[in-house]
């Protein structure tokens, strides 16, 4: 939050809100399949504290840069790619490494578990940032965030896991090959694959623009993207809540396409907004559907897919919901510099209410190949 208002604070355009969001991403779309790659080859708590820790120097050099008051566009863009390069390991890793931490029959309601946390503290996260930046600025908000990688460094430390036995060397490219195959050859994974590419390209973006809503529309200052970014993660803490309390991928798909549906609805809802609190209630849908139709795909993922392959996978899951963003955000943040916002958040609210359908109709195929690949899983023991 802090972040977006800073770049819109420096810089007035939608257009470098997109382009900041690209750098930060771009690195996740092209190198996330290698995390993934490395998730399989090497022992994930360790990569786990590398990648931690040069999180760390990483905000604590953009911490020193505002408070210092030197920080310009160009620092905060080399700061957002050097974030990106890191998370293109460090997503995958942490994704497969959160299932390694529970038993296979408790990771949908690990990853649901996962995703509550995460998004609880998407709702005090955001309120308070708003708050600090009206009071003490950015600055202050980017120094409590790199302290923090403190904690989870001490989290990660304290782990004590069972020796894992990872593969035996290989090929990168007949590593990376065997993942794609899978993947593609896969009908029900090439399924959610597939909504969550349209899903970012169309319908994620949103979050790039909320600067120029919570400013030039709403008329509510940084309080106010605060707010709306918590209202989000309101939706967001209940959407994965409900998928805590899950012990089964049963129902998964249909939960999948209605998340979706009510995802679009709530961005066109956002859009015809111009009254605070009804935009307000409209991120609590937006944030519900996004978390439940995404972490409903991970958690399908993540269930079905062997052992072996799961840093792969998942890296693929990485690449198509948070690098592939990068399109859709410059596209967002270049649009509304020509077209007025609300009608970019229209278009992506009517292409995923189209994505919902599309997914809604291929529903039985995908139960069909789902209950072949278990019983094919069963049978080979």
């Amino acid at each position: 939050m802090a972040m977006a208002w800073l770049v819109y604070r420096l810089s007035g355009s939608p257009l470098m809100l997109g382009l900041v969001e690209f750098v930060a991403r771009a690195p996740i779309l092209l190198f996330s399949v290698l995390g993934g790659l490395l998730a399989d080859r090497w022992p994930r708590q360790r990569l786990m504290i590398i990648a931690q820790a040069a999180m760390l120097l990483q905000a604590s050099a953009l911490a020193v840069l505002t408070l210092s008051g030197a920080v310009t566009i160009g620092w905060i863009l080399g700061l957002a790619l050097m974030l990106g390069l890191i998370s293109a390991v460090e997503i995958p890793v942490r994704q497969s490494f959160a299932a390694d931490l529970v038993p296979r029959q408790d990771i949908p309601s690990a990853i649901g578990l996962n995703s509550s946390l995460f998004n609880a503290a998407r709702i005090v996260g955001p309120s308070a940032a708003g708050l600090i930046v009206a009071l003490a600025g950015e600055g202050m908000c980017f120094l409590i965030n790199a302290l923090s990688f403190l904690i989870v460094l001490g989290c990660l430390q304290s782990m004590r896991l069972e020796p894992k036995t990872y593969q035996e060397p290989r090929h990168p490219i007949q590593l990376l090959t065997e993942g794609f195959s899978y993947a593609w050859h896969t009908p029900h994974v090439r399924a959610v694959l597939t909504v969550t590419a349209m899903l970012s390209v169309f319908a994620m973006p949103y979050s790039t623009l909320l600067p120029v809503f919570a400013r030039d529309i709403l008329h509510s200052g940084p309080e106010g993207l605060g707010l709306l970014m918590a209202a989000s993660g309101v939706g967001a803490l209940i959407a994965a809540l409900r998928h805590a309390r899950r012990h089964t991928v049963q129902g998964l798909g249909t939960s999948i396409a209605r998340s979706a549906a009510l995802f679009g609805v709530g961005l066109l809802a956002f859009a015809a907004s111009d009254i605070f609190w009804i935009s307000a209630a409209a991120m609590v849908a937006i944030g519900f559907g996004m978390v439940s139709s995404l972490a409903g795909i991970n958690i399908l993922l993540q269930s079905l897919v062997p052992d072996a392959l799961r840093g792969r996978v998942v890296s693929l899951f990485t690449t198509l919901s948070l690098g592939v963003t990068v399109f859709g955000s410059l596209l967002a943040g270049a649009g509304a510099s020509r077209i007025p916002a609300p009608l970019i958040l229209v278009v992506g609210g009517a292409v995923t209410l189209m994505t919902a359908a599309w997914l809604w109709r291929a529903l039985p195929a995908i139960r069909r190949h789902v209950r072949d690949h278990r019983l094919m899983e069963q049978e080979t023991g």
